[in-house]
């Protein structure tokens, strides 16, 4: 075995739509769909998105979108193929993670394929989320189309004091 791989997870920052776009293609299983990968390519321009990199090479991302004062999603997030199970996707989540409580950010949730649907590989991608701490709160058969069922997963960060943000429902600091 070699020496385990070294990863710098950047600070939250926008206009990545160019460095996450060959990521996401290069993941068509997830990301085959492509006016929802178009989708993506826009939002992330004006989200704040950290990256992970080796060697200044980025090899996978993650996207927020603030919904509240309280409440911060994982937009989206792809590593590419080659790199899987080696740790990044778990490094982007827990340095969003610490980004987020920094903010006083009490929820993160993230949208993914519900189990009434059969995809395995959507089935690893929930077995991921679960063991980053998400939990199973609510799935909307609709909310993207009948053949989508979307499942709605949360995760509790802590509640913490609120004195030092805007209390509107802003966009988050990158």
């Amino acid at each position: 075995m070699g020496a385990p791989m070294t990863i710098t997870i950047t600070q939250p920052l926008l206009g990545q739509s160019a460095v996450c776009e060959p990521i996401l293609r290069a993941l068509p299983d997830w990301f085959g769909v492509e006016e929802a990968t178009r989708q993506y390519v826009r939002e992330i321009e004006a989200l704040p998105t950290l990256l992970a990199l080796r060697e200044e090479q980025a090899l996978g991302f993650l996207t927020l979108k603030q919904h509240s004062p309280w409440v911060a999603e994982l937009y989206v997030m792809g590593v590419f193929p080659q790199v899987h199970r080696q740790g990044i996707g778990h490094a982007l989540v827990a340095q969003a993670e610490a980004v987020l409580r920094a903010q006083g950010i009490e929820f993160f949730q993230v949208k993914t394929l519900a189990p009434t649907h059969p995809d395995p590989g959507y089935a690893r991608t929930r077995a991921f989320y679960e063991a980053q701490g998400f939990r199973p709160l609510e799935i909307f058969p609709e909310l993207w189309d009948p053949e989508n069922p979307c499942l709605l997963m949360v995760k509790y960060l802590g509640a913490a004091s609120r004195s030092f943000l805007k209390p509107d429902y802003g966009v988050m600091r990158p």
